[in-house]
């Protein structure tokens, strides 16, 4: 039985303000750090700015401008996924739900990933639902993301070709990847079946060891549980599905595009699919932990130090090539999430001290 809109709804009040990680509290820590990692960098005598200046005066504009693209386009299938997961309890569009997403990605960009909750404020705000009916979006969207790039990432790097540098660590890592897809895809099934059969089995495994924490193990695979109810019918799973690996499969084409437009640096103007695939996922776990300003940087420098330590990329380009990632993947959505915070009359500063406890 789905979830009615009953049962999701609670009284339609913002949560309460988390006293850490704000933007008050994290921005003058970020830009300490910031000056003191600029000052490393100018201190590095055998990094070569010259040929990081080159590098960035040779990329190639149509690559870019593809890269830009798919980009905004991947917001526009977040949005489109939202209002499919969103049908069961109020009926929208994408293009009602593209605002909040643009707005909550430029919060993310400017305030970090702590910030990552103002979409489904956001979102509550524009429809006049509640938050924590959102929230229940916010934690099946996550789902969708964690499923369909696990399926691109595995399928990719088990068919990997056979010239790719360390093909057979990443063939390997592919094929695990790909079998845990698979456990993964059978339990979030089952939860969504047998959601109270898998919560008491877990409560009857972990009681001798701690009652306490089979009793919040199996209250969480509840409460996971009628999330997934949210997807009412096998229609609406599957477009959720087919959305959410559309998605995944653009942004590894912006990835793809953006290191192809380094067409001074022949490794990356040559860099596979499977290699792309790869850095997309070094950037993930580069970016689960952003910083405001400062994570800018770490991203870049994570994005760095794959393709140099992966692929010999030298590090002038590979360093070039991670800042003009970081600008298309997370700042080009600033200009135009500004623009549409503007006319919706939103706060950034607001929307972005929403509290991250709450997924």
């Amino acid at each position: 039985m789905p979830l009615s809109p009953a049962a999701l709804s609670d009284p339609q009040q913002t949560p309460p303000r988390s006293s850490l990680f704000t933007p008050r509290t994290v921005i003058p820590v970020a830009v300490i750090l910031l000056a003191f990692g600029i000052w490393i960098a100018y201190s590095h005598n055998a990094f070569n700015w010259a040929s990081l200046s080159h590098q960035l005066h040779s990329v190639s504009p149509i690559s870019i401008a593809i890269a830009l693209a798919c980009s905004y386009f991947g917001y526009y299938l977040r949005a489109w996924r939202w209002s499919v997961l969103l049908s069961p309890i109020c009926k929208t569009t994408a293009l009602q739900m593209l605002p909040s997403q643009l707005i909550g990605f430029t919060i993310v960009g400017l305030f970090g990933r702590f910030a990552d909750l103002a979409r489904p404020y956001l979102i509550a705000r524009r429809l006049k639902t509640s938050v924590a009916t959102q929230l229940a979006v916010y934690s099946i969207e996550r789902a969708f993301d964690l499923a369909a790039a696990a399926i691109l990432f595995s399928t990719t790097l088990a068919f990997a070709p056979r010239n790719m540098a360390h093909h057979e660590a990443f063939a390997r890592a592919g094929i695990l990847s790909l079998a845990a897809t698979a456990f993964l895809a059978a339990f979030a099934l089952a939860l969504r079946f047998a959601g109270h059969r898998v919560a008491a089995l877990t409560a009857r495994i972990f009681k001798p060891l701690s009652e306490t924490f089979a009793n919040t193990a199996s209250g969480r695979i509840l409460e996971f549980s009628h999330g997934l109810r949210i997807v009412s019918t096998l229609a609406e799973f599957l477009s959720a599905l087919a959305i959410s690996i559309a998605m995944w499969l653009v942004i590894a084409l912006m990835y793809f595009n953006a290191t192809h437009a380094f067409r001074a640096a022949p490794t990356l103007a040559n860099l596979s699919f499977a290699a792309t695939m790869l850095l997309l996922a070094t950037s993930l776990g580069g970016s689960l932990l952003q910083l405001p300003v400062l994570g800018w940087f770490t991203q870049i420098a994570v994005l760095a130090a794959a393709l140099h330590g992966f692929f010999n990329v030298p590090l002038e380009a590979a360093s070039a090539c991670g800042a003009v990632i970081l600008l298309i993947s997370n700042l080009a959505v600033i200009p135009i999430g500004l623009v549409a915070a503007h006319l919706e009359g939103v706060s950034l500063r607001d929307a972005a001290t929403q509290p991250s406890t709450n997924i």
